[in-house]
């Protein structure tokens, strides 16, 4: 299902990775960069990867333009020249791990009964948070400019991996298997129950192990989904 960064991967390997990500992140829509032609392709990699360490080590609140600029060996005004502020920073970031779960979404290969469609798309998203706990708290928990709102952006199909449960659930709809509803509101409630049990996970609240949890988060959607079936 793609790439999946591990806490013992070397620092050079995660910075290539993420440097990638963050460079094709840099031109969404919801990240203002502005991209200078002195940066070279080494900077760009210590900057996503400083980044991307101070992120995982210590959460959103560790990263700073100062302390990312400390750890690059740059001048905080330097930064500047790239990001416009914090927030296009951490914008990056996210929009970088958005792009990562896309692609491990695309490579789901979604056959048989809608129930286990679904539950394969929630295992590539408990994997992710499994994977990048700080990273999947950045991008679905932290209030940051730039964020995806319902009803708009997902309506609009804005947000690549709520498309993919879209488009299962719309089917379902189709063929009966589900009843005739507001798919994107199945969408965005099925998103909070995932989202919210992740929240209670990484916060220590739930004493059981992956495996355990990941069975429970399939049990708590399957009577999500036992309600919606025709």
């Amino acid at each position: 299902m793609g790439e999946i960064w591990h806490s013992d991967t070397g620092e050079a390997n995660v910075s290539q990775k993420f440097s990638r990500l963050i460079q094709a992140a840099m031109y969404t829509p919801y990240t203002f960069v502005v991209y200078s032609v002195y940066m070279t392709a080494t900077t760009t990699q210590k900057i996503a990867g400083a980044a991307r360490r101070l992120l995982d080590q210590e959460g959103v609140e560790g990263v700073t333009m100062r302390r990312v600029a400390t750890a690059v060996g740059i001048t905080p005004m330097a930064l500047y020249r790239h990001y416009r502020n914090r927030d296009g920073l951490l914008n990056a970031l996210a929009d970088a791990g958005f792009l990562e779960l896309t692609a491990k979404l695309a490579g789901l290969r979604l056959t048989g009964v809608i129930d286990r469609q679904l539950l394969k798309i929630l295992d590539v998203f408990l994997d992710h948070a499994f994977d990048n706990p700080r990273l999947f708290e950045l991008m679905f928990l932290q209030k940051r400019e730039g964020a995806r709102q319902y009803p708009d952006d997902f309506k609009t199909r804005r947000s690549p991996t709520a498309n993919v449960s879209a488009d299962v659930i719309a089917r379902a709809m189709e063929t009966g298997h589900l009843r005739k509803d507001d798919v994107w509101e199945i969408v965005f409630e099925t998103g909070a129950l995932m989202q919210g049990l992740v929240m209670l996970y990484l916060g220590g609240r739930l004493a059981v192990s992956p495996s355990e949890f990941r069975a429970f988060c399939h049990r708590s959607f399957g009577r999500y989904l036992n309600g919606i079936h025709t």
